[in-house]
């Protein structure tokens, strides 16, 4: 298949999808009202809930859900095939991934911008709440620890890497002081900032900016993480509007950039898929079902999106009507993203030995050669193009790190506020997120917590959607289009935590690997993906009870047979 034909199959489904399906969903079921007060404006207080324009939402929406994961997924994925990762992409996004995205923000704002600790306590039951936020951190800290590594290792010999990344924070701090201090036009500071970072990324390539502040920072490991941690810091304690939103509101435009340009060298150069549209059911990286659906999680649906959509966007959105392009239209376009990278795969290298072999040094080069590649159609340097990339990959995973680290600062309050007071002090919990990430990224422990982030990922998925469908249930409407992809999700993902759990512990006990480490933490993350599921399935169990409570309140609501 001709790669110019992925993509117009991609717009299509954007069209459909956020045209009709969502607009449907948001003002017929929903019903989105543009004169209810939202959280933003009736808890404003410049922290954590700030009224932002929705033109600013989407670029931090954007950059907030679009990490590493709608490349990295794809890119590996295609060992299954392209057709298969292509089909799950699409009607992935179009059928579950906006729904949960723009439903998540939805609820949340109902909810007077509740987090899902909150939502799960008055949704489902209190026994929920603690298994949920104890789920969540553990689910947070894996994303910390591999984007973290995503961050160290694409970072170690860029030479680009610190000029790019200091342009883009000053860029970005630089942003939210002319839009939210000095009132400047949004047009205006977008312009000024965007350019300021593209700077960053040309001098990085240029000059010798591999040396600051004295040490080498673009061939140290321990000083990249400990900078992309302390970055982090700053992201989690200080005032939304002073540091993560107006970051990555700028770094969307570095994304976006590089999506619109490498999108229009694929239709210059209109490259063929070399690789075949389909192998086998069963690869080294498991089945097709259910591994490949968790291997491909952004681009199709993440449970991370979720966390982002109610726990951040939801208190940041001043009108209800801006849900739907911010939490729906938003997705749709990391759909693109993942069809851009699926096409990168398979279509530039001459044959699968190529690709395996590219993709066996990290799915990170394989995407900066495939921007190279296509923004060298259009006259762009191929090492400039390859920074570029590179670059692409570091903000895409920082701008992501720093919301879990937030995020973690959250859920510590949450779940030991009543233990001890200091737990609610923000400084604490970030602290403890960025030494626990710091840690797994340079002990390398990160790799056996990695191999269950797919099934925990998707997990998340699945128990947002459940607190939607409680919640379209609590409030009498229509809960079909939750509730079908909830089921889906929750059955792909248990089945795919049972299938890696399993295969850890079996290599232990069958002798497959050697060495105390690798035996220790085979067999400690086998025994946490079944305890993952065991969570699932009680969580499962309380979200039927209230299922069952909400029916029967209908019941008893609706008038009585003549």
């Amino acid at each position: 298949m001709n790669s110019v034909v992925v993509l117009i199959i991609g717009f299509i489904v954007f069209l459909v999808g956020y045209r009709f399906y969502a607009k449907y969903i948001d003002a017929k079921i929903v019903k989105a009202d543009p004169k209810k007060a939202t959280p933003a404006k009736m808890y404003m207080d410049g922290v954590e809930f700030m009224p932002t324009s929705k033109n600013i939402l989407f670029g931090y929406q954007f950059k907030s859900i679009a990490g590493a994961g709608p490349i990295i997924g794809p890119i590996i994925a295609i060992q299954w095939g392209w057709l298969p990762a292509l089909l799950w992409i699409l009607l992935g996004a179009l059928f579950i991934g906006w729904v949960q995205d723009y439903s998540s923000a939805m609820v949340a704002m109902r909810k007077d911008g509740a987090s899902f600790g909150g939502l799960s306590h008055t949704l489902i039951s209190p026994r929920a709440r603690i298994i949920l936020l104890s789920f969540i951190y553990f689910y947070l800290l894996l994303i910390a620890g591999a984007f973290g590594n995503v961050v160290v290792s694409t970072a170690i010999g860029l030479k680009a890497s610190p000029m790019a990344w200091l342009f883009l924070t000053f860029a970005g701090i630089l942003a939210g002081q002319m839009i939210y201090r000095w009132k400047k036009d949004i047009i205006l500071t977008t312009v000024v900032t965007v350019i300021i970072a593209l700077v960053g990324i040309y001098l990085g390539t240029v000059g010798p900016s591999d040396k600051i502040i004295g040490a080498d920072l673009a061939n140290s490991r321990t000083l990249w993480a400990i900078a992309a941690f302390v970055f982090c810091y700053f992201g989690a304690v200080l005032p939304i509007w002073r540091f993560a939103l107006p970051i990555n509101y700028v770094a969307s435009y570095i994304v976006f950039l590089g999506l619109f340009f490498g999108i229009i060298g694929v239709f210059v150069l209109h490259p063929d898929f070399t690789l075949p549209a389909t192998t086998s059911f069963s690869i080294g990286i498991g089945p097709i079902w259910p591994i490949m659906f968790v291997t491909i999680a952004c681009g199709a649906i993440s449970g991370w999106h979720s966390i982002v959509s109610s726990s951040g966007t939801a208190r940041q959105l001043e009108n209800e009507l801006d849900a739907r392009p911010v939490g729906g239209g938003v997705m749709f376009v990391e759909m693109m993203l993942a069809l851009f990278a699926l096409i990168i795969a398979g279509a530039i290298y001459a044959s699968p030995a190529e690709y395996g072999a590219a993709v066996a040094k990290g799915p990170g080069g394989v995407f900066a050669a495939g921007v190279s590649k296509f923004l060298g159609a259009l006259g762009l340097p191929a090492a400039l193009g390859r920074s570029y990339g590179s670059v692409m990959m570091i903000v895409l995973a920082i701008t992501i790190m720093q919301l879990v680290v937030r995020f973690m600062k959250v859920a510590t309050s949450e779940l030991l506020s009543d233990v001890s007071p200091i737990f609610k002090n923000a400084h604490v919990g970030t602290i403890v997120a960025s030494i626990l990430g710091i840690i797994l990224v340079l002990t390398g422990w990160w790799q056996y917590l990695w191999v269950l982030f797919g099934g925990a990922n998707q997990l998340m998925a699945s128990l947002a959607l459940m607190l939607v469908t409680a919640w379209l249930m609590s409030e009498g409407k229509n809960y079909a289009w939750s509730f079908y992809p909830m089921i889906f999700m929750f059955v792909t993902t248990i089945a795919a935590l049972i299938y890696t759990s399993y295969g850890l512990l079996s290599k232990v006990f069958t002798g497959a690997v050697t060495g105390v480490e690798k035996v220790v933490g085979n067999t400690l993350m086998g025994f946490v993906g079944f305890f993952l599921v065991i969570a699932a399935i009680v969580l499962v169990v309380e979200g039927v009870k209230a299922f069952g409570r909400y029916r029967a309140v209908k019941a008893q609501a609706s008038p009585a047979r003549a």
